[in-house]
């Protein structure tokens, strides 16, 4: 795929042979630079190739950047780095790229925020992510959105893997070790330490490498169709945003202990509060006021600065400082009438599973057997459950089936679920007869 030398070798029982029933019992040599190492032990990377770039921040440097990865060779590995847990927003602090002939770059977008001249340089050739679905959106903010893409995470669920985290799977098939210590920092701080630069070089060190080693395995297992299925959905529907949900407050983490109306319209005045301050400082939620705090706060329903500050989750200067928020959210959601209290909201589609029993006998065993041809189907083919078919789109087709079950109609069904044509095949007709009632 590339004219730059792969940090690996395959041994040639990996190269040829059958497809073995584990798919990693034949991994490959690690090329250890002439180190030696102990059978099976892999090789710490501590370094890039080419050493750590310096990020580049003004338009001369990306121009530079831009010409460079244009004249390169084979795909381009790419990765993000936000600063969930610490920032309201999901935008990316740090963008790094590896192209066969061009090297590494890492970019920071903050004082670059349109990236779009890469993008149109690198348009015509393959994308490298692992977990592409996190990082689609915040690189489309930049203006860098994939024409094609080979998802390693991905690639290596289908491939039946068991763990697809980038330092297992370099472990596992390149033989090299990296460590993940940084990847819970707060990438929006600057300037961004010299180890923390390094880290994320390596985060791309490696992807073109694994790529082809996945991507050998799935054409070994016959699943390569599978996976570029997969690759243009992404492509298609990767980068869109999040779904907003309707309550957004409903999600706070201890809400079920809440009781009664007036209580929970304390937990949705008290969320609006902080998400309105967090997204004013583009701070973390969590990290203006705790969720424990909120559901503290709703039970007890403190009327006073003293009472509020006894709480748990109250005690720091900075949720201190907004004591006069909390108390006059909280006299909001006490001052509103009956009429404007929370009210349960409607379900979209299927009820909760463990009340199908009740509800609807006959759906309850549609699903028990539609389930059991997906775990099954998963079993033979070696691969997650969840990656044969969706959870949900098994619920909703067993809650309300076709009026004719066929197998044009169930496919048709799946289709409108979102279903990929390979997923498709594989659980016809078994699904289709799952569906029937025995009487049928």
């Amino acid at each position: 795929m590339t004219d730059e030398p792969p940090l690996r070798r395959r041994t040639a029982e990996s190269r040829t042979g059958e497809v073995s029933a584990d798919p990693t019992s034949a991994l490959p040599e690690p090329a250890g630079a002439g180190t030696e190492t102990e059978p099976g032990a892999a090789v710490p990377l501590t370094a890039p190739r080419e050493g750590t770039p310096a990020p580049v921040a003004t338009p001369a440097e990306l121009d530079e950047v831009v010409a460079r990865f244009a004249g390169g060779t084979g795909p381009v590995a790419l990765d993000a780095e936000r600063a969930s847990g610490y920032r309201y927003s999901q935008r990316a602090y740090l963008v790094q790229l590896r192209r066969g002939g061009a090297g590494t770059a890492l970019i920071d977008p903050l004082p670059l925020p349109d990236l779009s001249t890469l993008d149109a340089a690198i348009a015509e050739t393959e994308w490298v992510l692992h977990a592409a679905s996190q990082d689609l959106a915040c690189l489309a903010e930049l203006g860098l959105r994939p024409r094609r893409l080979f998802d390693t995470e991905l690639a290596a669920r289908l491939a039946g893997f068991e763990r697809v985290g980038l330092a297992a799977l370099t472990e596992q098939l390149l033989g090299f070790s990296l460590e993940k210590h940084h990847s819970a920092a707060d990438w929006s701080n600057r300037p961004l330490p010299e180890s923390w630069l390094t880290y994320a070089a390596l985060d791309v060190e490696l992807l073109v490498d694994l790529r082809d080693a996945l991507d050998e395995e799935l054409e070994r297992q016959g699943k390569s169709g599978w996976a570029a299925e997969e690759f243009d959905a992404l492509v298609r529907n990767g980068a869109r945003p999040p779904r907003v949900r309707a309550e957004p407050w409903r999600r706070t983490s201890g809400i079920h202990r809440v009781r009664g109306a007036r209580a929970q319209a304390r937990v949705r005045s008290l969320w609006y509060a902080r998400d309105q301050i967090a997204a004013r400082r583009d701070a973390a939620p969590g990290r203006v006021l705790p969720d424990s705090a909120i559901v503290a706060a709703a039970e007890l329903d403190p009327k006073d600065e003293k009472t509020l500050l006894t709480l748990p989750g109250f005690g720091g200067r900075s949720v201190r400082r907004l004591a006069r928020t909390w108390l006059a959210a909280l006299d909001d959601a006490r001052q509103l009438p009956d009429d404007a209290l929370p009210v349960s909201p409607t379900v979209e589609g299927p009820p909760p599973p463990h009340r199908w029993a009740e509800r609807d006998p006959v759906a309850a065993g549609r699903l028990t057997r539609s389930r059991e041809v997906v775990v099954g189907t998963a079993g033979a083919h070696r691969l997650p459950a969840e990656n044969l078919i969706t959870p949900d789109s098994i619920r909703r087709l067993a809650w309300q089936p076709p009026a004719e079950i066929t197998d044009d109609t169930v496919a048709e069904a799946l289709r409108a679920f979102g279903a990929r044509e390979w997923q498709i095949g594989l659980l016809l007709p078994a699904l289709t007869e799952a569906l029937r009632t025995p009487q049928q």
